[in-house]
């Protein structure tokens, strides 16, 4: 049954970066993300309240409570880069990089949670890293003057600071997979993603008050709003079925099948952002979808 949320997390991971492109293109990406957190916030726990599992907040335990903070942290960070990286870069090349968060965190959980590894997943996991690597190569993606935001330069001149913030994402989200393995291990799992998306907005609205940008809340664009909305309900969704997910079977393998959301990423981009792949990025995401799906089935 892990697998089919696996499954459900990758497909609107996959929709939650779509909609939270078309959020960010006039508006900041830290404010958007304060903003998304209120909605998952809201998502979150009114599953907790058709789950009936409120009432069990106050069993939860202080380690597994530690770790639910410590994930949520993470998760912001992760965010937050994530995010910023979608704002200076095409999707198409953010995506992937934050996708390498796979092969660590199959390593973490192999090092801190005793996860063992066969050489056939080894394999897998060699694959989806050779896919990876191909999928980061820069790609000639046009881009019309009127999708193209302000202040972005064109692909060969494109600022290189998107490319950072995709690093600090892939390592801010298997730090995630592995806090969020163990923390949700003691906890009713919508009733563990709630309490670590409080985190989340605390963190994101103090990242948005110390950038002194409170006062752009007021001035998102509707339309943008709506997306910056409906990408967060996405990552509610999203992160349900993961934590269900990493709560029922292992990390190591939940975490690659979360990553198959390149796929629906990959395609809608190409109708509704125009950004297309070259040969060797098609390769590259053959790699990472076989490889993936490998480490599923062994």
């Amino acid at each position: 049954m892990w697998l089919i949320y696996a499954v459900g997390s990758a497909f609107f991971a996959g929709v939650t970066s779509i909609l939270a492109k078309c959020g960010i293109r006039k508006t900041d990406s830290t404010v958007a993300t304060a903003v998304r957190t209120i909605v998952v916030l809201l998502f979150s726990w009114g599953m907790v309240w058709i789950a009936g599992s409120g009432d069990q907040i106050a069993s939860i335990s202080g380690r597994t409570l530690l770790f639910l903070v410590l994930s949520g942290a993470a998760t912001g960070a992760s965010w937050l880069c994530y995010f910023r990286a979608l704002q200076l870069g095409d999707i198409n090349q953010v995506v992937p990089i934050d996708k390498s968060s796979t092969v660590l965190t199959i390593l973490l959980a192999l090092v801190f949670l005793g996860e063992g590894i066969s050489i056939p997943k080894a394999g897998a996991a060699a694959v989806i890293a050779a896919g990876i690597f191909l999928m980061i190569e820069k790609k000639d993606t046009p881009e019309s003057g009127k999708d193209k935001p302000a202040g972005r330069q064109d692909v060969k001149g494109r600022k290189p600071g998107w490319m950072l913030y995709a690093v600090g994402s892939a390592v801010f989200a298997s730090l995630t997979a592995i806090l969020g393995k163990v923390g949700i291990s003691g906890v009713e799992s919508n009733l563990g993603t709630a309490v670590r998306t409080c985190v989340v907005l605390v963190m994101a609205w103090i990242m948005v008050l110390v950038t002194g940008k409170q006062q752009e809340v007021r001035h998102i664009d509707k339309k943008e709003l709506r997306f910056i909305c409906l990408s967060g309900i996405a990552t509610g969704a999203s992160w349900l079925c993961y934590y269900r997910a990493l709560q029922e079977g292992p990390a190591s393998v939940v975490a690659p099948v979360d990553k198959l959301s390149v796929l629906i990423t990959v395609t809608v981009s190409y109708f509704v952002f125009g950004e297309r792949l070259n040969r060797k990025a098609l390769a590259g995401l053959a790699l990472l979808t076989a490889g993936t799906v490998a480490m599923a089935v062994l």
